[in-house]
């Protein structure tokens, strides 16, 4: 596997969890309705560590899944070879991720009168 698909799916993976703990506390007639900020970091958390195991899984063993982090760490190590591969990785990841959520939870919006 590649250094490339790895922060993808990472970075997906990172995302439909991520974004999808939060949709279902906040959004309304979801089961997680108004269950508060705990689950919502606690979602999160479990998350990341999710993303960086698919990460590594699928071919990248730096599993940055955040463009801050491969940017701080090119900054850190002077080596700039795969910034643009691993953002570019990462930002359709997210895309897709993002998108998922969305259809996934789409009911929920037209239910919600606050929707964000």
């Amino acid at each position: 596997m590649s250094p490339f698909l790895g922060e993808l799916l990472g970075t997906m993976v990172l995302i439909i969890l991520g974004d999808g703990v939060v949709a279902n506390v906040l959004l309304a007639k979801s089961k997680g309705e108004n269950a508060g900020w705990m689950v919502i970091t606690s979602g999160w958390a479990f998350a990341v560590m999710a993303g960086v195991f698919t990460a590594q899984a699928f071919g990248s063993a730096a599993a940055h899944i955040n463009p801050a982090v491969t940017v701080g760490f090119a900054l850190r190590d002077g080596d700039w070879s795969n910034v643009v591969t691993f953002i570019l990785a990462q930002l359709i990841g997210a895309f897709i991720g993002a998108v998922i959520v969305w259809l996934a939870y789409l009911p929920h919006w037209k239910e919600t009168s606050d929707a964000g």
